[in-house]
């Protein structure tokens, strides 16, 4: 059961998942099957229907401070009690301490947020966003692909940066320190240099396949 304070402090379910990071915004399926997350899941499913996700390191164990709270959107039971689920990231939030350990982890979180801008971020903010259709543009001639942008792409600075740091494939450790930021300059500054080292790349490969069809 979840609660709530005038601290922003709360009680949370929490659910380590190895090299998963979750951001504000952006979806997260999930198929449950262990007895102590299906526990979770019908827990939740009778009060706020809402949960904490950690990425966990795979290789020590280490489940990190930060994450992302998801809130379940639509769940499917099948025959053999697992359970699909369908949720999307909210709210960002900090472990203070673990309340309990079983059946299933809680912890108390605080909230977080970014903190207020003291500088106009549209002009960074649209420098990335054109990076992004590099990147995009360069892959999609590179593979032979069409695979373009989605129409709602974010426009505004805090949410395209989770966007961004939400599709980073296959780098969880850059997702997750893009996470502990509280800072949307420098998260924006950081997705920069990511996409323009990866557009570099691109471009390098692009021309490279341009001279060798010649």
């Amino acid at each position: 059961m979840t609660f709530f304070s005038s601290r922003g402090v709360s009680e949370l379910p929490l659910f380590p998942l190895p090299e998963v990071v979750l951001f504000p915004n952006r979806p997260l399926p999930l198929h449950i099957f262990e007895f102590r997350y299906r526990i979770m899941i019908n827990t939740i499913l009778e009060s706020d229907c809402r949960f904490g996700v950690l990425m966990s390191n795979p290789e020590n164990g280490q489940v990190a401070s930060i994450g992302c709270c998801a809130q379940l959107i639509h769940s499917q039971r099948l025959p053999d009690d697992r359970i699909k689920i369908q949720t999307v990231g909210q709210q960002r939030f900090r472990v203070l301490h673990h309340v309990r350990e079983k059946p299933y982890l809680v912890g108390l979180v605080e909230w977080i947020e970014d903190t207020p801008p003291t500088e106009d971020l549209r002009p960074l903010a649209l420098e990335v966003e054109q990076l992004l259709k590099d990147v995009v543009r360069l892959h999609d001639k590179l593979t032979d692909q069409k695979r373009g942008l989605p129409d709602d792409l974010p426009s505004l600075p805090l949410e395209l940066s989770y966007w961004i740091a939400g599709n980073l494939q296959g780098a969880p450790s850059e997702q997750q320190d893009l996470l502990d930021t509280q800072d949307t300059a420098a998260r924006l500054r950081r997705e920069s240099e990511i996409l323009t080292s990866t557009r570099n790349y691109y471009a390098a490969g692009t021309a490279l396949k341009e001279a060798l069809n010649n």
